[in-house]
């Protein structure tokens, strides 16, 4: 930038008392190029220039008319004006070793032959520098792709053009497995792994298609849609093709799969984040699926309702608000009620009853489901407690309580059991705690550990919805199970399918040869109650005994039941 104190002095000299040679004496004292020019009849010309501008290459050439020619619109609008100072850039040369100047330009005061000073400061180094921390700023460092910072601002740029804003997508690509790689072989092995799958990415795209690595193990591809969303899909058979081939990493063979989300383009779109969430989110899908996944407006609209439900369940359990119900469990031989499944249930401040098909995966996903299981725990012992007050004594009824998968992985379960026992002066045989497959499948050695804790205090352990899983026999058999549960899918409508009835009899055959109880859910008839009955089942429960009963009416049926 041009010093003022010094432009400003050679434009208060007295035009009339100036020579040309004098200004040239002047202009000679900056440090920065500059010259003395002149508009005349036939356009710009330099009367005068310093040692600094010869010295950048722009002093008495053909380069130097070519700069003042660069800039003669600029120079003649400026003397013909009535500013005494103007700025502006100038970039002059070529690409590769091109200049990038800010130009000044400050009037001489009483200045009849329309002449004024040109000063420029070389920027170019600045410039390059800036340009270069930028690039850095939006380049991935191990694989010198784009960044998730890259590859938004070229996004914007497509954005930003009505002709190609609904002509591109999005797909992300998250790999599976990536963190084992970095666990068992180390990050020096992560790193080498993902430079790798850059390559083999880069390798299955089209020469216009950016990739970018957005994150840890995770890349993201503009596309530009041609033939429109079947572009997508052959991308991404192409991407899996290119991950199918195991990777070599020191004496291991790799094997890397991938998950793909796909968002397409919009009008309505505008803001590249969105877009990029909107694949990220169709990833979550591709996981289950196994396959290329497109986003869909109203999965995400679902996730915001559980966001809801996430807050309004936080606050319910907080304020005391949830209830247990109480589903009967008969013995099939003799009809005589033996327990209580207890059910978590909500209703809103507002009235609204949530289904716990709604509310429980939302618990489990979010961590709620511990505090909840917590209170369920407590509850049903507090409950068995007071019918046992009501009735002097021992009312002879067991009530189950539900352990979710997470539960035994995030709390100590039988130290809560234990707390609500010795609370409630419950002994341990009164309780039976209901397990699903999955919560076995998930950490077999611990869940078994778990299992002879709670075993320990006398409670039942019941696997729940046997069948629907992936059950290992030999845990199963080495495993403190006492009941196996019968899944609903399998009762309902057993008597009209044969299939049924064999897996039926098959889980029976199993229990009984491992000593194990039965109990059927899904009843619904006296039919199947009867058959179920024959073929050796334990117990039973579903609607042909009663739905879930709120607490007073499960105590009531109890008393019924006695007399």
């Amino acid at each position: 930038m041009v010093e003022d104190p010094v432009v400003g002095a050679l434009t208060a000299l007295d035009n009339n008392a100036l020579s040309v040679m004098l200004v040239s004496r002047a202009i000679d004292l900056l440090p920065i190029p500059a010259v003395l020019v002149v508009l005349g009849p036939d356009g710009v010309r330099v009367e005068a220039s310093n040692s600094a501008f010869d010295l950048a290459g722009l002093g008495p050439a053909e380069r130097r008319q070519s700069l003042i020619v660069q800039i003669e619109p600029q120079i003649s609008a400026f003397i013909r004006g009535e500013s005494l100072r103007a700025e502006f850039r100038i970039d002059f040369g070529d690409v590769v070793d091109g200049r990038h100047y800010q130009a000044t330009l400050a009037r001489l005061i009483r200045n009849p032959e329309q002449r004024c000073i040109l000063a420029l400061v070389d920027q170019t180094a600045e410039l390059r520098t800036e340009h270069n921390l930028r690039r850095e700023m939006l380049t991935d460092s191990l694989t010198g792709l784009p960044n998730r910072a890259g590859f938004s601002d070229r996004l914007e740029t497509l954005i930003e053009n009505p002709l190609t804003r609904d002509r591109y997508a999005v797909l992300v690509i998250d790999l599976d497995r990536f963190s084992r790689v970095n666990a068992c072989l180390g990050s020096m092995a992560g790193d080498e792994l993902l430079i790798t799958v850059a390559r083999r990415l880069k390798g299955a795209l089209r020469a216009q298609d950016v990739l970018a690595r957005t994150g840890g193990d995770e890349f993201a591809i503009l596309l530009t849609l041609e033939d429109g969303a079947i572009d997508a899909e052959h991308v991404s058979k192409r991407i899996f093709g290119a991950l199918s081939t195991p990777f070599r990493l020191s004496d291991f063979e790799i094997r890397v799969a991938c998950s793909i989300g796909i968002a397409f383009g919009a009008a309505a779109i505008d803001d590249a984040e969105e877009l990029i969430r909107h694949a990220q989110f169709a990833v979550k899908r591709s996981k289950v699926t196994g396959k290329s996944e497109a986003y869909q407006p109203q999965a995400f609209d679902i996730a915001r309702e559980q966001f809801g439900i996430e807050t309004a369940l936080r606050r319910a359990i907080e304020r005391g608000q949830m209830r247990l119900c109480y589903q009967p469990i008969v013995d099939l031989a003799t009809g005589k009620l033996v327990a209580f499944e207890s059910l978590a249930r909500w209703r809103d401040e507002d009235g609204i009853e949530y289904s716990p098909n709604d509310f429980i995966p939302v618990a489990e996903e979010s961590g709620l489901i511990v505090p909840l299981g917590r209170w369920a725990i407590q509850e049903a012992a507090a409950t068995l407690a007071g019918w046992d007050a009501r009735l002097g004594g021992d009312c002879a009824i067991k009530l189950a309580v539900n352990l979710s998968a997470i539960q035994l992985q995030r709390d100590s379960i039988a130290a809560v059991v234990q707390a609500a026992l010795d609370c409630n002066g419950l002994s341990g045989h009164r309780f039976t705690l209901e397990l699903t497959e999955s919560a076995l499948v998930s950490d077999p050695d611990r869940i078994a550990g778990i299992m002879q804790a709670l075993k320990a205090l006398g409670t039942t352990i019941a696997m729940d919805d046997f069948g629907t899983g992936y059950s290992n026999l030999a845990y199963l058999q080495k495993l403190p199970i006492d009941v196996l549960k019968i899944d609903r899918s399998f009762v309902t409508g057993m008597l009209a399918d044969r299939d049924k009835i064999a897996i039926v009899r098959a889980i029976l055959s199993l229990a009984q040869a491992l000593g194990m109880q039965t109990t059927a859910e899904g009843i619904e008839t006296i039919e199947l109650s009867q058959t179920l009955a024959a073929l050796g089942c334990t117990f039973g429960q579903g609607y042909f005994y009663a739905r879930p009963l709120e607490a007073d009416a499960a105590y009531a049926m109890l008393l019924d039941c006695r007399h």
